[in-house]
């Protein structure tokens, strides 16, 4: 699936989520545009961020870990590119350790290796 296809479902499928990445990423972006989709995935990581910060059940977003780790294991190679740069590598930064771990307990393995591939450690 191209990260387009992805970026279209997934505003389908999670438009609260969306909103608030659509948020995030105007501020660092100045606007939403689909012609920018992967780094629109940076900016959900960063929405995922505020919400740990904000201590928001981890249950309000394993559906999000679970579409994540589909289109990764099924996504062609540009979306499984973007999932692990844009989105995985992006997760948790500066995100306090406590506020952290309910979320990489609920990250599916395939991205948390994503992720200590990258860091060499677990965010916590």
């Amino acid at each position: 699936m191209p990260i387009l296809d992805m970026y279209n479902q997934f505003r389908e499928t999670f438009p609260d989520l969306t909103e608030k990445t659509d948020k995030e990423h105007i501020r660092r972006w100045s606007e939403v545009d689909p012609d920018f989709a992967y780094s629109w995935f940076e900016s959900l990581a960063n929405a995922l961020n505020n919400e740990m910060n904000k201590k928001i059940s981890v249950s309000k977003y394993s559906e999000v870990f679970e579409f994540i780790r589909s289109h990764f294991m099924n996504g062609n190679k540009e979306a499984r590119n973007c999932i692990d740069v844009a989105f995985t590598e992006n997760l948790f930064w500066q995100v306090k350790p406590e506020n952290a771990k309910p979320y990489w307990d609920a990250l599916p393995n395939v991205l948390k290796e994503l992720y200590v591939d990258f860091h060499n450690r677990k965010p916590f």
